[in-house]
């Protein structure tokens, strides 16, 4: 015999379906709910949305603005370092010209998709060689997105290469990558170039002011100058290390930002300079030794900084390109994972011949 349900079950199944769809919905599908946006990476939180808002690099936002405002866009071919505004310039593109439908009209690839030849020939051709609607009052050409292009391969560069020549007329190709000399000369030429160089101090500090203000954070101007250094003109990796360091301090010193990031602080460098350059070998060895274990550093990373070192400090010619040359060998060989006691010591040994050829050059 089959079990009898009354009403009364139903309402309550109904009600408990209900309230289980509220919950979920306050947790999951309301953005309301995500308490003042801490979920979003700051990376895609504070991306430029306009081309007004782009940091730096006033000079070719400006061209390609001037470009987009009189339908006129070319082919774009955007190099230069990680988080300089490549994708953000293009995308604010795309904002100016489709609106909130841009989505609908660009096809954005990443270096996380296949990026071979049968791309080019389905998904790229396919997206090219249907009509286009036009959301404004000037007729709307598509956008063809390729980021990280340079990781594709010469047979698919050369099949795109064919493409982009029969669709020119309703698409418009833009090809991001960090190293062009990947690209194919056949791409370059039909591409208008822009370099984006890594961003400078000024404006790396404008905007983390910005993310600073925007989020309250409490970070001293020693914390804020670390993060321009470390950071090397890339908006993205100071960004990173911003969000990072806050969630492990609320006061964001220098000295949290070193920590946080793992890199050597520039007193360290100074006495691991200072032991290098005076005292004798085994002492230094013990010393430096201790201070990687303690404070949890990595050869590689006091090899990178105190290179930085040598250039500012005064020296022969001579004497500096040999001790260069010897750090450069260092980091080579620790690339391929050679032990780090046999380098600790040959990066003792470089700066005692370099101590004795000093002697000598003042004797």
């Amino acid at each position: 015999m089959s079990e009898v349900i009354t009403v009364i079950d139903m309402d309550d199944d109904d009600d408990n379906n209900e309230a289980e769809k509220r919950v979920k919905g306050n947790n999951v599908a309301n953005p309301a709910a995500v308490p003042d946006g801490k979920a979003i990476p700051w990376v895609e939180k504070f991306r430029p949305k306009s081309l007004d808002d782009v940091a730096a690099h006033r000079d070719i936002v400006d061209t390609i603005d001037k470009l987009t405002s009189e339908n006129r866009l070319p082919h774009l071919l955007l190099y230069g370092p990680p988080g300089t505004g490549k994708t953000s310039t293009i995308l604010a593109v795309a904002r100016k010209l489709y609106g909130a439908n841009y989505h609908k009209m660009i096809l954005e690839l990443n270096a996380s998709d296949d990026r071979g030849i049968d791309v080019v020939r389905q998904q790229i051709q396919n997206f090219v060689s249907t009509q286009s609607f036009s959301f404004g009052v000037k007729p709307s050409v598509k956008l063809v997105l390729l980021d990280e292009a340079d990781a594709m391969t010469k047979d698919a560069q050369f099949a795109l290469r064919r493409v982009i020549e029969k669709y020119t007329k309703g698409t418009r190709f833009t090809l991001i990558c960090n190293h062009v000399n990947k690209i194919i000369p056949a791409l370059q030429s039909r591409c208008t170039r822009f370099r984006f160089a890594p961003l400078d101090n000024f404006h790396v500090t404008e905007r983390l002011r910005y993310v600073i203000e925007a989020e309250r954070l409490d970070v001293s101007e020693s914390g804020l100058a670390a993060l321009v250094r470390l950071c090397g003109g890339d908006m993205r990796k100071a960004l990173n290390i911003l969000q990072s360091t806050h969630m492990a301090s609320h006061h964001i010193t220098d000295e949290a930002v070193y920590l946080c990031t793992g890199n050597p602080m520039p007193k360290d460098i100074e006495q691991i300079s200072f032991w290098l350059l005076n005292e004798p070998f085994s002492d230094s060895f013990k010393r430096i030794s201790e201070i990687k274990t303690r404070k949890g550093l990595a050869l590689v990373d006091i090899v990178r900084e105190v290179t930085m070192f040598v250039f500012k400090i005064k020296m022969p010619s001579d004497v500096r390109v040999q001790l260069i040359n010897d750090l450069a060998d260092i980091e080579y060989r620790m690339s391929f994972g050679c032990n780090d006691k046999l380098q600790l010591g040959l990066l003792i040994s470089s700066f005692t011949q370099a101590r004795y050829a000093l002697v000598g050059a003042a004797d």
